[in-house]
């Protein structure tokens, strides 16, 4: 694929989106190509400059920084989640580990009991802002799964959630700190952060009507499920290591956040990393993530057959018939190397 076809392919996705603000970001060999757009008059700082929240995505993050735990030989992945949280809990004998979060096999709803009578109240300006850290572990520690932890798929943010609080307790360090002093630092992520700090460098979301602007996403209790913020080109540096995993001081972790550890489904279509969602191409597996908060949308891919990664944002609230996570998978899904 040229680079003429690049600019022309990603011009075409960032026209498909109906959103204020629109960044489609690929790196292909190394090489990136970036294009902007939008229904508001661009703001003063450049869109491709500004960041972005990640929703969901940011569990890509946690995954990583689990396996970089473990690569170090700081965890094992079956440590009970409880005994993390609470060492001196007694164990169940079938616990949730920090391995059953990480892939959503912990037998825990997507959401703990008793969120959203607590998150209603503002549910269009704050609802995860309104459940903190202690209300998400002691919901964990009083639940009672409904099936044997490793026995059933349910993908959870609870769950996620919960692993950033084991690990940073088994830890001793803050999550912000764990997460800057095994992931961002060692790929020099140095425009991501974890909460919104300047109006001129982090986009401002908005609601469905694409018009009216969102307060920025206050994660709660959930950071480690959906609170990174990063630029299109902090993202792109994210994906480029998980690309080239021999060219990073994470290259263990990197490496085995793309081994795939479940198939679910009819016929096991759906395959999961720790990390990733892993679909199949003619070419090789894609791995993609995306995500959502109140205000804006993202989409993270790579595929290795190609060398290819993707980062696509925008800043509009995401609703029934929308386009955005569709034209960016089909972007990743259709790229060749020709």
């Amino acid at each position: 694929m040229t680079d003429d076809t690049v600019r022309e392919r990603l011009a075409s996705a960032v026209a498909a989106v109906d959103a204020p603000d629109v960044v489609f970001a690929v790196s292909r060999s190394g090489h990136r190509t970036l294009h902007c757009g939008g229904t508001a008059p661009p703001p003063r700082v450049d869109r491709q400059d500004l960041r972005y929240e990640i929703g969901s995505a940011s569990k890509t993050f946690t995954a990583l920084l689990l396996a970089q735990l473990i690569q170090r030989g700081l965890l094992t992945g079956g440590e009970p989640a409880a005994a993390c949280l609470d060492p001196g809990r007694r164990t169940d004998r079938t616990p949730v580990t920090l391995a059953h979060l990480v892939t959503h096999t912990a037998g825990l709803p997507t959401l703990p009991p008793g969120f959203y009578p607590r998150a209603l109240p503002a549910w269009r300006t704050n609802p995860y802002g309104r459940y903190d850290a202690e209300r998400v572990t002691g919901a964990f520690l009083r639940h009672r799964p409904r099936h044997r932890p490793g026995t059933r798929w349910q993908y959870s943010n609870f769950g996620v959630a919960v692993l950033g609080h084991a690990l940073a307790a088994v830890s001793g360090t803050a999550w912000e700190e764990l997460l800057g002093a095994h992931v961002l630092r060692p790929l020099g992520l140095t425009g991501t952060a974890l909460r919104a700090e300047d109006p001129k460098t982090d986009a401002v979301g908005h609601g469905k009507d694409g018009r009216t602007p969102t307060l920025a996403f206050d994660a709660g209790g959930f950071a480690a499920a959906g609170a990174v913020r990063a630029t299109p080109h902090d993202l792109l540096t994210f994906l480029e290591a998980h690309l080239d995993p021999a060219g990073s001081p994470l290259g263990g972790a990197l490496r085995s956040v793309r081994t795939p550890v479940l198939r679910r489904g009819l016929g096991h279509r759906h395959v999961h990393t720790t990390a990733w969602f892993r679909h199949p191409t003619s070419g090789g597996p894609m791995y993609f993530h995306s995500g959502a908060t109140l205000g804006q949308q993202a989409f993270l891919g790579f595929r290795p057959d190609t060398g290819t990664a993707l980062a696509a944002l925008c800043t509009r609230r995401f609703r029934a018939r929308d386009a955005f996570i569709a034209t960016a998978y089909a972007f990743l899904a259709d790229d060749t190397a020709d």
